[in-house]
């Protein structure tokens, strides 16, 4: 193909193979940030009207929402923001900021949400969808058993996926670009033929999702050639690629509201095509920063309608748009390139912004004046967060992209079925009260052994836990198999899977919710001699340890090894089971800001957390604990076992005052990377940082005016401290700013 002229390798050519195709063609950049330009002025004009959108919408919530068509991959017409200053074009509608709706999930939901707003759906378009179409939510809450119902309502279990999509299915956007929609046509037409016995279930299944996955491209075909762009062909130039690789991902969002549309790992191979340009004349370094520019706004305007109640739990409405970058490819070459700084530099040029959801693929071994460029921007900015490289490509390869906050898939390979975590305080209270639920009082496990005795006696905690762990697992399990079987059946997301190979490998994602608050309880009852309150049920109302115990988060072995001992009891709880379509399970530590939400319904629990109080986010230790420095607290968290227990991810959100890293802005850099440096060494494997300080941040909510713009990684994303609540506020407000190192 001419569109492949002095591209290097063989083997990507004879089939899909995106990793080799960027192996033999990209260039490692080791040098600074001095080349990056300002934007041009196209971009800036583009970005102006972005910006008066963005301040309308902020004062609406909504700028505006269809209502006459529903989600799909074509169904709108071209959308454009500023036709004469686009270079690259698509939007998720006909008009930038609009939203969908997208009633597969739930009719409901959609009407629930429209009607908060003040809009209504098409008469004949709803009695036409719910006369022929089952609602995935529907479908779920006909096939929960009685015991995936009773703990939905008790909050054991959180019930995020009923009413929007899992999330975690995340295309290889760049096959597009780089092998054109024909070409990825016939590859899945000819995996078509093959697949023909034995016919059953499974394989009639597959049948009809490559055929869907088909369908799928070729509408994408007809969606770009509304904009005048014959996507049929490989991109020829780096303006295509860009082009090329946005159409891909923009189906996807067109298509299906998944919590976590992340990007995927796009730097390196997008670098190729601008380099190859560049040497031709075809841009400057001016234009290329254009297309990177201009990319990164479309990224932010992607949107979602979505009901109040989810927004609770999903603090800011994220999208995580997430975006992997650098990495190492070997022991001595990274995929730092050129296109890795254009993207950061998108936050000097078009501020900063909680979307995408900017990732480090972090080395010591990455080239130190990028590690320089990230900490200092990662400083500024609050919205960069890190993950463990060293940890993860073992694992995943040197071609794995992060979905959302913390998880690995190899793209293109594999898929997670994502959903739901388990309220693990939970599971301790009812081995406490006997199985009783601490809210409701109502059984729900039992046949455990009594605690007649004030103060709790440790074993029988631990194996009333362990029975209770277990039960919680199986109904886990099966609520996760009806979930992704109706999701399959009813929401299926065919843009996405198009870009994957055709037999996917499939992870299933199981999350602990409350983590350090079990591990405290935990370590209370067992060095603390905890005594309990009941009432006139039977039920703990109150705990009251009668001497000091360890926390977890100040390196101190004994609460440490109970946090390890939970992550691993938890892991082989899950991975017991046999999983929907042959899944394999992963287990996560990390809340998407759920902790708060399920925190405030959760009873009082024994390492002196109060009644219905927010728990820390994901693997962070409990707020305000962590009393013994900044690399204590991030040394227990580096405990916890990434590889065969939690590769779903260890979240660790922490907070730092700029003045614990030094005075200068040279020093606080050096120290950052210090910092980082020695966590993941001791085998962290993911971090968000807010270098900020306590004080700042209590300015910000007193004058909310001044700090309109002010972001902070909050749980597993970026947010604008005024989107929080005060109650989320104050979460964040009451976690430890580390004073000194």
């Amino acid at each position: 193909m001419n569109e492949w002229n002095e591209f290097q390798g063989e083997k990507w050519r004879k089939k899909v193979d995106v990793e080799d195709f960027i192996i033999n063609n990209y260039q490692e950049y080791v040098g600074n940030e001095k080349f990056l330009t300002k934007s041009s002025k196209k971009t800036s004009k583009l970005w102006s009207r972005c910006q008066k959108l963005l301040e309308k919408e902020a004062i609406t919530k909504v700028l505006d929402i269809e209502t006459n068509v529903i989600s799909g991959i074509d169904k709108f017409d071209p959308g454009y923001i500023d036709k004469r200053n686009e270079v690259i074009v698509g939007l998720q509608t006909d008009e930038p900021l609009k939203r969908i709706m997208n009633p597969y999930g739930s009719m409901e939901a959609v009407k629930e949400t429209l009607n908060s707003y003040g809009y209504s759906m098409n008469k004949e378009i709803e009695e036409k969808f719910t006369e022929y179409h089952k609602t995935y939510e529907e479908a779920i809450l006909g096939a929960y058993s009685n015991n995936a119902l009773k703990y939905r309502q008790a909050n054991v279990l959180s019930t995020l996926p009923e009413t929007y999509g899992r999330g975690k299915v995340m295309g290889d956007y760049r096959r597009l670009a780089l092998y054109g929609a024909d070409y990825l046509i016939r590859r899945k037409k000819k995996d078509l033929e093959k697949l023909t016995s034995p016919m059953n279930f499974a394989m009639i299944r597959t049948r009809e999702e490559v055929q869907e996955q088909i369908k799928a491209l070729e509408d994408i075909k007809w969606m770009a050639s509304r904009y005048g762009i014959d996507i049929s062909r490989p991109a020829s130039t780096a303006k295509e690629a860009f082009q090329w690789l946005y159409f891909a991902y923009l189906a996807t969002i067109k298509q299906n509201n998944g919590v976590m549309n992340s990007f995927g790992r796009n730097t390196a191979f997008l670098d190729i095509y601008i380099e190859r340009d560049i040497q031709k004349g075809i841009l400057t370094e001016e234009t290329a920063q254009e297309l990177v520019d201009q990319l990164i706004i479309k990224l932010r305007l992607v949107r979602h309608l979505r009901k109040n109640a989810y927004k609770e739990i999903l603090i800011g409405d994220p999208t995580w748009v997430t975006e992997s970058i650098a990495g190492m490819r070997d022991e001595e070459h990274s995929f730092v390139t050129k296109t890795a700084y254009r993207f950061l530099n998108t936050l000097k040029n078009l501020g900063s912004s909680p979307e995408p959801n900017f990732t480090i693929l972090w080395s010591s071994k990455l080239p130190l004046p990028f590690q320089k460029y990230v900490s200092r921007m990662a400083i500024d900015t609050h919205v960069i967060q890190f993950v463990n490289d060293e940890a993860i490509r073992p694992i995943y390869g040197t071609d794995y992209a992060i979905t959302g906050s913390s998880s690995a898939i190899k793209l293109g390979k594999q898929m997670v079925y994502y959903g739901a975590s388990c309220n693990l305080p939970k599971a301790l209270l009812y081995a406490i009260n006997g199985g009783k639920d601490e809210i409701t009082k109502k059984v729900m496990v039992s046949d455990l052994e009594a605690m007649p005795n004030d103060t709790l006696d440790y074993q029988t905690v631990v194996r009333n836990f362990a029975k209770v762990l277990k039960e919680f697992s199986e109904v886990y399990v099966d609520a996760l198999s009806v979930v992704h079987y109706m999701q399959d059946k009813y929401a299926y997301e065919s843009a996405s899977m198009a870009f994957l190979d055709t037999i996917t490998e499939r992870k299933m994602s199981f999350g602990i919710t409350g983590f350090s608050t079990i591990v405290d309880s935990l370590s209370a009852i067992r060095y603390g001699k905890v005594k309990v309150t009941r009432d006139e049920d039977g039920i703990a109302t109150s705990y009251q340890a009668e001497q000091e115990y360890p926390r977890y988060g100040n390196m101190d072995e004994r609460a440490d090894r109970i946090a390890c001992d939970i992550a691993k009891l938890f892991a082989k709880t899950m991975k017991a089971h046999h999983l929907y379509r042959n899944a394999e399970g992963r287990i996560s530590i990390q809340t998407v800001a759920d902790h708060v939400f399920y925190g405030n319904l959760t009873g009082a629990t024994p390492d002196g957390r109060g009644a219905l109080e927010p728990y820390a986010p994901g693997a962070s230790p409990s707020n305000g604990v962590d009393i013994s420095g900044a690399k204590a607290s991030l040394g227990s968290v580096a405990k916890i076992p990434y590889k065969g227990v939690c590769e779903d991810g260890i979240t660790n959100n922490f907070s730092i005052s700029p003045n614990a890293l030094g005075e200068k802005e040279s020093e606080r850099i050096i120290n950052f990377l210090k910092l980082i440096r020695e966590y993941f060494q001791n085998g962290g494997q993911h971090l968000n940082a807010n270098v900020i300080s306590k004080n700042q941040l209590m300015n910000a909510q007193k004058n909310p005016d001044k700090y309109s713009k002010l972001i902070v990684r909050y749980a597993e994303c970026g947010v604008r401290f005024q989107n929080l609540n005060h109650t989320q506020q104050e979460e964040l407000l009451s976690r430890t700013f580390h004073d000194d190192l």
